[in-house]
């Protein structure tokens, strides 16, 4: 096989895989892009996340007592015991304590005070969840996301063939034609 009909083949089969890639991975790549357009912008649009209040001043002394009985008074958040809870986060810096309950409200307390600074709906775990493929299952994940995550690879290295090609393919006419002029020895 020649060189032109290898790369002729190699264009074609990069073009037919691009293709056929790009309706594979059609659907899972829009779930991960706007899943991570709005992770991105998290901080930004409390739609997303609510934002961080800042505490008092002072050193974080609240006990955990505390923040259970805090959380217990936000209603909506359905929390009765530590069960409810999937995570507490301390933010030393703005000395906040966030308790993440299992029905997905993030209820912010004083780490100084023991005051109630808010609660909220907290949608970025869901939307990492999407984003990452583990909303659907461990089968989606592994079976529908990473491949195509594998595919998104293979549009990305065949776009770049399909768009480096035409100039190697330049690149060697200019050198062809230049050995051509150059007197011979």
């Amino acid at each position: 096989m020649s060189k032109r009909s290898l790369r002729t083949a190699a264009n074609l089969w990069s073009r037919k895989l691009h293709r056929w890639a790009t309706v594979a991975t059609a659907v899972p790549l829009l779930v991960v892009i706007v899943s991570g357009i709005l992770l991105q912008l998290k901080k930004e649009i409390t739609w997303v996340q609510p934002p961080t209040p800042q505490g008092a001043p002072g050193d974080p002394a609240v006990c955990m007592t505390h923040l259970l009985a805090m959380a217990r008074s936000v209603d909506h958040a359905g929390v009765d015991s530590w069960s409810d809870v999937t995570r507490v986060d301390l933010h030393v810096d703005r000395r906040v304590v966030k308790v993440m309950s299992r029905s997905g409200w993030e209820i912010q307390v004083c780490a100084v005070t023991g005051t109630l600074l808010g609660s909220a709906i907290r949608r970025s775990d869901l939307i990492e969840a999407l984003h990452d493929g583990s909303w659907f299952g461990s089968v989606a994940k592994l079976g529908i996301f990473l491949p195509s995550a594998v595919l998104v690879l293979v549009l990305w290295l065949t776009g770049v063939w399909l768009w480096f090609l035409p100039h190697v393919n330049r690149w060697i006419a200019v050198r062809r034609d230049a050995l051509a002029r150059s007197p011979r020895s």
